[in-house]
């Protein structure tokens, strides 16, 4: 072919096209490229420029149907598909591309929901309405768990994603009770996005923390409930926030409706007036309302069954945490700090949550250190008195979320047994920034792990089997992160050291950096001390390389608010506040008279504080405990993509986009789909899904095994379509398909069989009565004209004679009628003239 692909720095790869026959050994390859510009390439021989694809491939839906499978030709399709012919879905294989168009689009209706129910996957053009028939499909077909596993970077649209998979669910598997299960479940949604999502500089919308729902199904494959599991939110962003960026949605959403009746003994104000609202300098988001959101967040409280009192303690608690901000701390000299009593915050604050306010003002100010002998308050400085007021935020906070959620899933509890269930994975993509913290750290820790399973399903997995079957397979080399998630995890690991220097009484972030250089630089080739920095380190993730900043590791690993702090709350009158830092569970009867909430995070009671668990270990135990639920279930994969950083509709930034299909393995299974057979059957569900395309002579061989190969053999007769394991049917990309529609045939032809017959059983039958009803009428209507024939001609005659009498006597009477008006006429006008004629003369 005479077209070919050229590197180029800002469009990665441009089109170009052959001017001069290469021969081999020849040094330059003449081109000319699209704009005209005629170059001479330099070529390896080894390692000449990719080939173009023929138009009539360009746009294809599925990336493997390609006939040259390599990144440009990838880069290109996608580009054709998003910035031309507007569509943002393409499958890759079993993996469905979605590219965020930040644009909303008509293609989420539930005429569309309706239009790919029932339908397999590659019968209608690529859609996240695909991927969730598909899993919906298979767990009715196979009567196994599914997992949806939507990933990619902050702001490539993967909340957007899980959000209309759950929307799929809710609206097919519609059950015909009154218990509106699938509005609730949708209804979640709304909810823990205003208090888990915020705006960052790269997403209006960034998930600031996992989830993972699981939607339950009863044995008619209807929707009875759900259950939501968190992982590790985004506490710091209660009290800091970058340039450019919000706190949680639901602080401004209450800001924004502060002035409304109903929330006026909040004592709020705009989101300009708090410190932990307004520091990130960007308190409004263009084109959102954060008034009608808060309606709407109303709205949802309410259809989960939570009321006006529940909702009302919630935003007290927010606002308490508004108010906290906003206590202002002042230095007494460079050991000290104090609190007025006066402070109108802080009294708002107490009277919100209903502490004492003296006690909440000296000991945010000081701290309680208990020895073997004695007990000793000491003071605390200005900068460890904020601290210890933002830990105590970003803990009210924590503890809020954690009972939010854990309501939603009471209100999404389902009294029937589960039958089985499709997971939604909604979790936080690698991300990197100028300064990388704790946050970001455990973030890519997540998505390494994630990136591995990932590696297992299509790579692993698909090598391993081939091989298990005795079938014919190239081993393809492919990127194993399994070396830096031991980096992070193993044995004297980052998270074992971490822990391990939290445990010390006076472990700081600096020594604990230093046992990092000590244990992994020049050991490690995934772990680097940067050049210019002693406080930070790099890792060497799949995606990218990442800088991380040490400085607040420990602190937020421990994860301490003060005890003196804790014990203040504890005995707060209003029971929300008392019942989140209570050790044991606590009925909460306003909300419920039969459901006892527990503390949304139990305190971990031990005699050793050592005991206690770090923020790392929780993430580390939650993490194992999904990688473990998503390994148990089938996954469906959908990789998001962000298409430019500047959040503009339909721009396709080249460079941005191969290095996320190259991150996120969309290449690496591009590969391998090209030269492998991505369907298997086992030979009993080959024979019992397909027997009824068997003859009578093969049915009669005794062997199972043998009738699959003889009736495929006659199927299928190119036999590089498919391969025979010891166990399984290895089917090329598309074979499966042919044979659905060979069996949909044959059902198709046996229906019109069936339905041929019972017609015409139906229609001989309706001929049997009309043919008796005919009979009938004809035996009476015989009856009836042998009847009229026995009339004498008598009879006929009188009948004559009768009529022509009426006939004379009716014209007489016609005719004595006409004179009596003639003669009537007659004497009227005589008088009339007579009249007329005098009148006349009297005149004269």
């Amino acid at each position: 072919y005479n077209r070919v692909w050229i590197p180029d720095k800002e469009e990665v790869w441009k089109s170009a096209e052959i001017t001069k026959n290469y021969k081999a050994g020849d040094r330059f390859l003449f081109v000319q490229l699209e704009d005209g510009t005629e170059l001479n390439y330099p070529v390896d021989p080894a390692a000449l420029p990719p080939l173009r694809n023929p138009d009539i491939l360009v746009g294809e839906n599925d990336l493997t149907a390609l006939s040259y499978l390599h990144d440009p030709a990838v880069l290109h399709n996608l580009k054709v598909r998003f910035v031309e012919s507007k569509l943002i879905y393409t499958y890759s294989g079993i993996i469905l591309v979605a590219i965020n168009p930040y644009k909303q689009l008509p293609i989420y209706g539930d005429a569309i929901i309706h239009a790919y129910s029932g339908q397999n996957m590659g019968d209608m053009d690529p859609h996240i309405f695909a991927v969730a028939e598909e899993a919906y499909k298979q767990m009715a077909r196979n009567n196994k768990n599914q997992s949806i596993i939507v990933s990619g970077e902050s702001g490539a649209g993967k909340t957007v994603s899980a959000r209309y998979t759950m929307r799929y669910f809710a609206t097919v598997s519609k059950s015909s009770s009154n218990a509106h299960v699938e509005d609730k479940v949708l209804a979640s949604n709304p909810i823990t996005e205003a208090v888990g999502n915020a705006k960052t500089t790269r997403n209006d919308n960034s998930s600031r923390f996992g989830k993972y729902t699981e939607i339950s199904f009863d044995q008619s494959y209807q929707i009875i409930g759900a259950n939501m599991r968190t992982y590790l939110l985004e506490k710091s962003r209660v009290v800091f926030q970058s340039e450019s960026e919000r706190n949680y949605h639901i602080f401004y959403q209450l800001c924004a409706s502060a002035m409304q009746p109903a929330f006026k003994h909040l004592k709020l104000g705009n989101a300009e007036e708090f410190n932990y609202t307004r520091m990130g300098g960007s308190t409004v988001i263009e084109g959102i309302d954060d008034r009608a959101n808060m309606v709407e967040t109303q709205k949802t409280f309410a259809l989960l069954g939570l009321k006006g009192d529940f909702q009302m303690d919630v935003f007290k608690m927010l606002a308490a945490i508004l108010h906290l901000g906003n206590v202002k701390i002042a230095a007494v000299g460079d050991e000290r700090a104090s609190i007025s009593l006066e402070d109108k915050h802080l009294n708002i604050f107490c009277e919100l949550l209903e502490l004492k306010c003296d006690k909440m003002a000296q000991w945010l100010c000081h701290r309680k250190i208990i020895t073997t002998s004695e007990t000793v308050i000491k003071p605390m400085t200005r900068a460890q008195s904020v601290n210890a007021r933002d830990a105590l935020a970003k803990k009210i906070y924590s503890h809020l979320f954690d009972f939010i959620v854990e309501k939603i899933n009471q209100a999404l509890q389902f009294p029937g047994k589960q039958h089985t269930f499709i997971g939604v994975l909604d979790i936080y993509g690698f991300e990197t920034f100028d300064v990388n913290s704790f946050e970001q750290f455990c973030i890519n820790y997540a998505n390494e792990k994630l990136q591995q399973q990932f590696n297992l399903h299509v790579f692993k997995l698909e090598q391993e089997e081939y091989m298990k079957e005795d079938i014919p397979w190239t081993l393809i080399d492919f990127y194993d992160n399994q070396p830096v998630i031991d980096l992070i995890e193993a044995k004297m690991g980052i998270l074992e050291l971490l822990d391990e220097e939290c445990l010390l009484p006076h472990g700081t972030d600096e020594n604990w950096l230093q046992k990092l250089y000590n244990n992994f630089v020049n050991k490690n080739a995934l772990f680097e001390k940067p050049r210019m920095s002693n406080t930070s380190f790099i890792i060497q993730h799949f995606a990218d390389k990442v800088e991380y900043k040490c400085e607040g590791f420990l602190e937020k690993n421990r994860d301490t608010v003060h005890e003196v702090l804790i014990e203040i709350l504890k005995d707060s009158k209003f029971h929300l506040c008392a019942n989140f830092f209570q050790d044991n569970p606590v009925s909460i009867s306003p909300f419920s008279s039969t459901i006892n909430i527990k503390s949304a995070r139990p305190v971990l009671k031990a005699p050793n504080k050592q005991l206690r668990l770090t923020v790392g270990s929780k993430f580390r135990n939650s993490l194992s405990l999904l990688m473990a639920t998503l390994n148990a279930t089938t996954p469906h994969y959908v990789r998001c993509i962000k298409p430019n950083d500047e959040k503009l509709p339909f721009e396709f930034d080249s460079k941005r986009v191969a290095q996320q299909l190259r991150a996120c393995g969309v290449l690496e299974t591009i590969r391998i789909s090209a030269q492998s057979y991505p369907s298997r059957w086992t030979y009993i569900e080959f024979f019992s899904r397909y027997s009824i395309l068997m003859t009578q002579l093969e049915l009669s061989i005794n062997d199972k095994k043998q009738i699959c190969k003889t009736v495929l053999q006659r199927l299928i007769q190119d036999c590089n379509q498919y391969q025979f394991g010891r166990t399984k049917i290895f089917f090329r990309a598309g074979q499966v398909a042919y044979l659905e529609k060979l069996r949909s045939d044959k059902l198709r032809h046996a229906c019109i069989m069936i339905q041929k017959c019972i017609r015409g059983w139906l229609q001989r039958r309706r001929f049997l009565r009309v043919k008796q009803a005919a009979v009938t009428i004809q035996q009476y209507f015989r009856g009836q004209r042998t009847v009229r024939q026995a009339i004498t001609a008598r009879a006929l005659k009188q009948t004559w004679a009768a009529i022509i009498i009426q006939k004379h006597c009716r014209g007489f009477l016609v005719r004595r009628l006409c004179q009596l008006i003639h003669v009537a006429a007659v004497t009227i006008q005589a008088y009339t003239r007579g009249y007329l004629a005098r009148k006349k003369y009297r005149k004269v």
